[in-house]
């Protein structure tokens, strides 16, 4: 039996799940449905396949760590590869990538499976069962994508037609209503799940056809990457150059090799807050409740609190999504456009596209408890035996106050310890870093005051994660 290699695409950003999903803490690293990510349901997924390699994840270089993080978090994966894009140019060169890198370090003779990070599968068995029957087709030259039965007439999915046995007659763009209804009603339809399997050589065959420029310019990503640890960095240059466009387009609507069997897994992309709400559990209403939630005569609605208690009187098919900085109310039946919403949000380039109020690192987080003109509040978490960088502000002062555990600060010439309830104070131009040397977490309120607080005034002399100013 050839061994299958997993490829898990964990790119994108989910903007139908603002204001939860952004761009530095997309989708498929949320807690959506258990005490599990997205992406770590999929890799758990993909490990209790028999005959399954070491993933490997393809993801954005501002990713790299919280993927990291959540990986280790499992512990059940001693070996995996991270796969990470200088830029996004969408699922072709993604997947190109990965081949390339399995040609040049994996098993050539495995069957990839490929799988987008941000899926739902209630079924562990059949999905097992369904892996297998598409390898078996991939070994015999086949490009095998998973169809899922229509449920309903969905607008939100493109559609396959099926032909004679396994056969693919032609895939379908997103349908309006009326066309999705005649999908439904014709009955040798699929929803097209984004899930693939195939050979390497057959792969790289079809895609030279049809996609030779994404073939090149991915083959010289991978020749020309590097690796660190358990990243793999594709190259910048040939990466920049790519064209950007989706296996679908790239491959699938042009192959004669198409092939596809039917995968009802209890599967859902999650792509839209109402598709969500479709697959959580409901009260007797048909409300999914989520957090600090008091409803009264509210019926078949989803309302989610982050941060504080969401009341609710007399609603009816409504979405109420409340983060820190951020809420969403919605009729559940247009949560597909929350995605315009996003569109505003990044065309007028605010900090809610882009981020939460609390921030993921490398080392572990902080949160925005206040921000004014000249001075802001942080709250700062250091993982046990983690560092920041030495690093040095021009514009700002700092004063850092312990709340738990214990930090090691670097404050120009002076190192000191300090407890709990002891504190420091860091004048611009001063190098300094902060670490943990405890097996605690370290939590201590920062508070920020001068004349810029950005980001980027940050000059970094010393980093272990490789990051620059």
């Amino acid at each position: 039996m050839r061994k299958i290699q997993p490829v898990i695409l964990a790119g994108g950003t989910g903007s139908r799940l603002w204001p939860l999903s952004r761009e530095l803490y997309p989708k498929q690293l949320l807690q959506l449905t258990d005490s599990t990510s997205l992406l770590q349901t999929t890799l758990l997924r993909a490990k209790g396949l028999p005959e399954s390699l070491a993933p490997i994840i393809v993801v954005g270089e501002e990713h790299r760590f919280i993927t990291r993080s959540q990986i280790d978090e499992l512990g059940k994966f001693q070996e995996y590869t991270i796969l990470l894009e200088p830029v996004g140019r969408n699922t072709a060169p993604a997947i190109c990538a990965a081949v390339e890198y399995v040609l040049q370090f994996g098993d050539p003779d495995a069957i990839l499976l490929v799988l987008p990070a941000d899926h739902i599968v209630k079924d562990q068995q059949r999905f097992v069962e369904v892996v297998a029957e598409a390898a078996e087709l991939a070994g015999n030259g086949a490009v095998v994508t998973f169809g899922i039965t229509p449920q309903h007439a969905e607008t939100g999915y493109g559609y396959i037609e099926r032909g004679d046995g396994c056969s693919v007659l032609s895939f379908k763009e997103k349908p309006t209503r009326e066309v999705a209804e005649q999908y439904l009603q014709g009955g040798n339809y699929f929803w097209n799940s984004g899930m693939f399997a195939f050979s390497v050589q057959t792969f790289q065959a079809e895609m030279g056809r049809y996609a030779p420029e994404i073939v090149a310019s991915m083959a010289g990503a991978v020749q020309f990457g590097r690796k660190d640890g358990c990243f793999f960095r594709l190259d910048d240059g040939y990466m920049a150059a790519c064209p950007n466009d989706s296996i679908d387009y790239a491959l699938m609507e042009k192959t004669e090799r198409a092939a596809v069997v039917a995968a009802d897994l209890g599967w859902s992309d999650i792509g839209s807050w109402q598709a969500l709400w479709q697959v959580l559990e409901k009260d007797g209403a048909g409300n999914v409740c989520q957090g600090d939630v008091l409803l009264e005569d509210t019926r078949n609605c989803l309302i989610r609190s982050e941060d504080m208690l969401v009341a609710a009187v007399g609603l009816e098919d409504t979405l109420v999504v409340e983060t820190a900085d951020a809420i969403l109310v919605a009729p559940l039946s247009r949560s597909q456009e929350v995605k315009k919403v996003v569109a505003h949000l990044k065309k007028a380039r605010r900090k809610e596209f882009i981020y939460h109020s609390t921030v993921y690192r490398p080392w572990g987080s902080y949160t925005v408890l206040e921000e004014q003109p000249r001075y802001q509040m942080k709250r700062i978490t250091v993982n046990p035996k983690a560092k920041l960088s030495l690093q040095m502000h021009h514009h700002r002062y700092e004063h850092w106050v312990v709340v738990t555990g214990t930090a090691k600060v670097t404050n120009g010439e002076l190192v000191i310890l300090l407890h709990e309830n002891e504190s420091t104070y860091i004048p611009a131009g001063t190098m300094h870093r902060l670490e943990n040397p405890g097996v605690i977490p370290l939590e201590l309120i920062e508070v920020q005051i001068g004349s810029y607080l950005g980001e980027d005034d940050i000059v970094r002399f010393d980093d272990d994660y490789g990051r620059g100013a």
